[in-house]
């Protein structure tokens, strides 16, 4: 593994770790100062010395190093704090990493405290890209001491929480005594392995909260809990199914375990989920043998008693409203009543009763079995037949009282409360007597619901007869717009060239389009990923009723992309033209589009230099096809960063024909009207015009492939003096001899500044305010592939904030469609 890493021969090394060090293993006689850090791999954590908040103090710890908010999730010397910036980290002859104070070299602050054999082999100290500090022997590579053992406040993904019978180690969080103090505080995050094995927090020894027992229900979310319970341990650990997704588990000062994501956009943690937060999260809210409702608005008491149990105290629960005296049974001989006649009510949807003194009594056990289980018991007070992963039924049972019972909606469980011959009869009788005062009604309601229900039959297939009339019309203007288009094309293509999808069989491949499968929303409508029977993935976009774009751009997308064939290219698939949205559909790109990866500052880093360059040039030869190689000469007029798609080995993929246009014969330009596009990458001359070419589209890539290149929006500028757009500095430092400047910072140390510069100048090439002056595509090619000379760039268009405002009274009143930001939508305004 290719890790920075401290080693240790067999006497004392002191290590010594500079964030310039591009060492992988240190040598001897080194060391690690208040100032110098550690840093994993993927650069995803570092270790080194920091004081939290307004504190003085020194601390050894593990933090975050991609996120921009110091987050510190491991502390070494939490309750012994260096006065001063005299810290020194180093491992001694047995073998632990020691801790210690320049004023105090005799004492330690902080040691790992294991005892390990060093004669014959090195010991090694690596920080992993999981945030774990392990240490272990170079040649056995057997783990001496780690981090993830000894918990602060902080469970990263991978780390276990609970513990190991065997060796007697009990892994926990512990919070901060205060947000400037991460010394030991009061709140604790315990497993109980008693019973079926429980999360608590703890307020010293006290019971906090507690969560739902093993087995958990599972969740569709992004971090895969697993839980662990055998002989030799019992633990809970989670992962983060996406890679990109920085998760977080931590127990706050205040007592809250929060799930924090990190989200880059605002630059801050966001909290998706926290305990205790109602009323009925607090531990035995309601007391022994009461349920606690958090939807508890109608009674305006959250407690109640569990079925067969009355309130011990009336006084102290209806007028004082406090239950922490709980229920009793209403009639206290009931135990003598076991096995004459007593059974059990359902109570559903419950966090069930505290399990401590719960009993398995089986992992494989029907329901009835479950219940008989119980009832030839007469300790027995409930029980629960609960489903284990899906594949087996377990059968639980509480004996005594239960405790911590709460309503929690359909994520809960079902319990089966005990209760005796009187209280059955009672709920017979209750029951039977609501049937009888309903029967004089029943004849009556029969009537009326038989009525209304042949009403709503005749309706419902009226309509459906009407709406099926109305589909066909529908359906049959779309298959004459396409038939009419094809009449228009030159070697136009038929009918069965084009794979027509039912709408059934869309419903099925996108779960009815349901939200978790969509990917993205444009000016079209939105698209989703979907799965034929065949195990195919493919992208459906669904024209929205809403949309501005309608007919034409529907027909350009199924008669241009069924034509166009290039590896550089996106594939149709085919079309759906039943119901009032029309569809396409795509072939699937699993990496979506390439400025979901430029413009993220976590996953821009993925993007090395190469792969960019790549990327340049599948762009250009894409667009070369469709300007000359294709059987139709197409111009694009919507190329942007966005409607370039990435598939699994990130080749790009130009999509979204929409508003394209075929020229025919020797047609070098023409004029509209109607424009259409996204600001900042239009060309000026279609923007204040009209005019559009394959020039226009140069324009567009040469816009594109400086994005590429700097990582940044071409109007992420807007607000700068005197550069209202990327370009614009561009320009500027090009003509200093400072592009180098605006090159990403990501991509220095993985490219030839000579290759980079080179592919400024093409771009800068291909945004020239002169229409004359920009190469034509297969020029751009062949600059891109070879080491021909290139003539210097003239002036780009938009380049000062002046030529980049067009006043709306200069302009004939004429339609204008356009975008501000990365959306291509239809606005009308003034020209």
């Amino acid at each position: 593994m290719d890790f920075r890493k401290l080693f240790l021969c067999s006497s004392l090394l002191v290590l010594h770790f500079a964030f310039s060090s591009s060492k992988d293993t240190i040598t001897m006689n080194q060391t690690i100062h208040d100032g110098d850090f550690l840093i994993s791999r993927e650069n995803n954590f570092a270790l080194g010395f920091f004081s939290p908040g307004s504190s003085s103090f020194r601390y050894l710890g593990i933090w975050y190093h991609k996120v921009g908010e110091q987050t510190v999730v491991w502390v070494a010397n939490r309750d012994n704090p260096i006065n001063g910036s005299s810290g020194v980290l180093s491992i001694d002859q047995y073998g632990n990493l020691v801790l210690r104070s320049y004023h105090s070299q005799k004492v330690p602050v902080w040691s790992t405290n294991v005892s390990v054999e060093v004669a014959d082999t090195c010991v090694i100290a690596q920080l992993l890209d999981t945030g774990n500090l392990v240490l272990f022997h170079d040649r056995s590579k057997s783990t001496v001491w780690e981090s993830f053992d000894h918990p602060t406040d902080t469970i990263l993904p991978g780390m276990k929480l609970g513990l190991n019978q065997r060796t007697g180690m009990n892994r926990f969080p512990i919070c901060w005594k205060s947000a400037d103090d991460p010394g030991t505080g009061n709140f604790s995050l315990r497993i109980n392995p008693k019973g079926s094995p429980q999360v608590f927090i703890y307020w010293g020894i006290k019971y906090i909260w507690r969560g739902f027992p093993w087995p958990l229900k599972s969740y569709t979310d992004i971090s895969n809990v697993s839980f662990v319970n055998n002989q030799n341990e019992t633990y809970m650990t989670y992962s983060v199914s996406d890679a990109s997704v920085i998760l977080r588990v931590m127990l706050d000062y205040s007592g809250l375990v929060k799930n924090l994501i990190w989200h880059e956009k605002d630059g801050k943690w966001n909290e998706f989920w926290s305990v205790p937060k109602s009323p009925c999260d607090a531990y035995g809210r309601c007391g022994t043998n009461g349920i606690c409702d958090p939807h508890f608005f109608i009674r305006r008491f959250e407690c109640d008693c569990l079925p067969g149990y009355e309130p011990k105290s009336s006084r102290e629960w209806n007028i004082l409203k406090d239950a922490s005296g709980g229920c009793v049974r209403k009639r206290l001989e009931s135990t003598s009543l076991c096995g004459h006649g007593d059974g059990f009510m359902k109570v559903a949807n419950v966090k069930v009763p505290d399990t401590s003194a719960a009993v398995w009594v089986s992992t494989n056990m029907s329901p009835r079995d479950c219940e008989k289980n119980c009832m030839r018991n007469c300790s027995c007070s409930a029980y629960a037949s609960i489903d284990i992963a899906g594949k087996e039924t377990g059968c639980l049972t509480w004996y005594g009282k239960l405790m911590d019972t709460v309503h929690n909606g359909e994520e809960g469980y079902d319990i089966y409360v005990r209760v005796d011959a009187v209280e059955l009869a009672e709920i017979a009788e209750k029951w039977n007597g609501f049937l009888k005062r309903k029967d004089m009604l029943a004849i009556l309601v029969v009537s009326v619901v038989s009525a209304w229900f042949v009403i709503i039959l005749f309706t419902y297939l009226w309509l459906k007869k009407k709406k099926k009339r109305v589909r066909n019309r529908w359906n049959k203007r779309w298959l004459d717009t396409i038939g009419t288009v094809e009449n228009q094309v030159e070697g136009s293509m038929s009918h069965p060239e084009i794979a027509f999808f039912n709408l059934s069989t869309i419903l099925a491949a996108t779960n009815s389009f349901s939200p978790a499968n969509k990917l993205g929303q444009g000016g079209f409508g939105v698209v989703y990923k979907g799965k034929l029977s065949n195990g195919k993935e493919v992208a459906v976009k669904r024209l929205s009723k809403d949309s501005g774009q309608g007919i034409d751009e529907f027909k350009n997308e199924v008669l241009l992309i069924a034509k166009l064939q290039h590896q550089n290219l996106v594939k149709l698939l085919g079309c759906c033209i039943q119901g009032e949205e029309p569809m396409l559909v795509y072939e699937y790109m699993p990496n979506k589009s390439l400025d979901s990866f430029l413009f993220n500052e976590t996953r821009r880093s993925i993007l090395d230099w190469r792969k960019r360059f790549d990327i340049i040039v599948g762009i250009a030869r894409g667009i070369l096809y469709i300007h000359q190689d294709s059987r139709l000469k197409i111009i694009h007029r919507d190329l942007k960063t966005s409607n370039i798609l990435l598939d699994e080995e990130m080749n790009p993929k130009i999509s979204d024909f929409g508003l394209a246009r075929i020229f025919k014969g020797d047609q070098t330009h023409e004029k509209t009207n109607r424009i259409v596009g996204t600001f900042g990458y239009m060309s000026p001359e279609y923007v204040v015009f009209g005019k559009f070419s394959t020039k226009s589209d140069v324009f567009s890539f040469g816009i594109i492939l400086l994005e590429i290149i700097t990582g940044k929006r071409n109007n992420s500028f807007y607000q700068e003096d005197f550069y209202p757009s990327m370009i614009g500095k561009i320009w500027h430092l090009w003509r200093e001899e400072r592009a180098w400047e605006m090159v990403d910072s990501s991509l220095k140390h993985s490219c030839s500044p000579d290759e980079v510069l080179r592919c400024i100048q093409i771009g800068l090439l291909c945004v020239q305010e002169d229409i004359m002056e920009r190469p034509t595509m297969s020029a751009v090619v062949l600059m891109l592939n070879s080491e021909i000379s290139l003539p210097s760039p003239k002036q780009p268009a938009f380049t000062f904030r002046k030529s980049s405002i067009i006043s709306s009274s200069s302009l004939e009143p004429k339609e204008r469609f356009c975008s501000v930001d990365e959306e291509t939508i239809t606005e009308v305004v003034c020209r």
